[in-house]
């Protein structure tokens, strides 16, 4: 019997970053489910399409789902995932606050918390809403703060993307969490000779201020390019000069080509990784970009220029880092920026999760308060189910007793006894061994596995289930 796995991600509505990371999920976990709020089978690829997708009971809705933001929590604990042995949610809308059982692992890879309760609640309660939603908004994200804080409990283990995320989810939740990149696949990208246009690739949303990059360009005359749709699509166009062109989405392949031709690509707004200026910079084409962000951990400005920095989102700001860009831009290598990017994030990314799944609730959450593990971690064997305290459960015939498998314990046997975390103890030696109790003349004596016998198989037996355990090093 393998694992059983399940993903929940906030909403499968648009083809943005967020839905890039999915992708790569279901690679790395082949056989999983997918729960989600939201599905729009034609949004999303055919790698997300192949999987099993329940979504809530908000589907029939999801032509108004930003109007759902309160019912997404009710919403969310109505997916039942009971018999799934590893859950991992996406979580930038509202996903992790499913309810899993008690021997589920639940890993939370976390773009951001969520932006609108959070960080831009102010601009969203003041600026960014219409007057007739301010008044309903102030109840609902009062109630939505309440419920994120409490279902950060529910997660054993938190991924963040950047190291600026990770610090947004222990100022929001108290959670310490790993960073690890999201993956991009800088090798499908390419360099061609620019052409006169600078580009903007993002979601038309408020917080994303691309209203500034229009604003500064209409007034400075410069040809830039527009790649995305959302909600602000018509406020922008209102704004912008016969030198702005509006792509609208494009697929992939054209977005390829759009970065590879422009002269650079422009970054407005607070990103909270950026995936996008890494296809930029794997393109050879350098940023101008808020210095606000995750676009700090992935521009580089010297050694090679990657791009030009801009301190406050305003039209003034954005048009003198322009002029700085321009006279600047013959110092631009391509082939440099290309180089720096030539090792895939997509292994890194994969490498690094598939190291988390591995580990036990009890195990994460000590990790995520600062503690240190005491026991050691677990590999796969064939067959497995992984579940709690680090056991890979099969079919076995009944014993009762099981073989030490260092051969150094004075009887060679291990008795049969509940409490299995007295099994494998960290040495209190402080060295790099663990520790197996032994039972002889109805005594305990503890002796201890070196380091260099420390992979082995250990079986424990009862009844007709055999438990298997595949001992590394910590």
């Amino acid at each position: 019997m393998g694992m059983r796995s399940a993903i929940v991600h906030y909403w499968l509505l648009n083809w943005r970053g967020g839905e890039k990371v999915l992708e790569s999920l279901c690679r790395l976990l082949p056989d999983a489910d997918i729960f989600t709020l939201f599905y729009d089978p034609r949004a999303v690829s055919p790698e997300i399409r192949r999987h099993n997708v329940t979504a809530s009971f908000l589907n029939p809705l999801r032509r108004h789902y930003r109007h759902l933001l309160p019912l997404m929590p009710m919403a969310l604990e109505q997916f039942d995932l009971r018999g799934y042995d590893l859950v991992v949610s996406s979580e930038s809308g509202p996903a992790k606050g499913v309810l899993t059982s008690s021997s589920a692992r639940h890993i939370c890879y976390c773009h951001t918390p969520m932006r609108y309760i959070w960080d831009l609640y102010p601009a969203y309660a003041r600026e960014w809403l219409p007057a007739w939603k301010r008044a309903l908004f102030a109840p609902v994200s009062n109630y939505l703060r309440l419920w994120d804080v409490a279902s950060a409990a529910r997660v054993d283990e938190f991924i963040a993307n950047s190291d600026h995320v990770r610090r947004r989810i222990q100022k929001a939740w108290r959670r310490d969490a790993r960073v690890v990149y999201p993956p991009v696949a800088v090798e499908s990208f390419y360099w061609r000779e620019p052409e006169d246009y600078y580009l903007v690739v993002s979601e038309l949303v408020a917080y994303k201020r691309v209203d500034v990059a229009v604003r500064a360009f209409a007034g400075s005359g410069r040809r830039l390019r527009v790649v995305g749709d959302g909600p602000e699509f018509k406020h922008l166009k209102r704004l912008a000069s016969p030198g702005i062109e509006f792509c609208g989405r494009v697929p992939d392949n054209e977005l390829r080509d759009l970065l590879a031709r422009s002269r650079a690509l422009i970054v407005p707004g607070e990103e909270d990784f950026g995936m996008t200026p890494v296809e930029a910079l794997a393109s050879g084409k350098p940023v101008v970009a808020l210095g606000r962000g995750g676009t700090l951990e992935s521009v580089p400005t010297a050694d090679p220029l990657g791009g030009v920095f801009f301190d406050e989102p305003d039209e003034a700001n954005l048009t003198e880092a322009l002029d700085r860009f321009e006279r600047v831009e013959a110092q631009v290598r391509p082939r440099e920026l290309q180089h720096g990017r030539s090792s895939s994030p997509k292994r890194t990314f994969w490498h690094a999760c598939g190291r988390s799944w591995m580990r036990s609730p009890r195990e994460s959450r000590r990790k995520s308060r600062g503690g240190t593990p005491r026991f050691a971690s677990v590999g796969v064997a064939q067959t497995i189910v992984v579940c709690r305290l680090r056991t890979v459960l099969e079919l076995g015939r009944p014993r009762k007793t099981m073989a030490c498998p260092t051969a150094i314990c004075a009887t060679q046997n291990l008795q049969m006894f509940s409490g299995f975390s007295s099994i494998l103890r960290k040495c209190p030696d402080g060295c790099s061994c663990y520790a197996c109790a032994c039972r002889a003349c109805q005594r305990w004596r503890r002796t201890t596995i070196p380091a260099a016998r420390c992979v082995r198989l250990v079986t424990r037996t009862s009844g007709s289930i055999s438990i298997r355990i595949h001992i590394t090093r910590a």
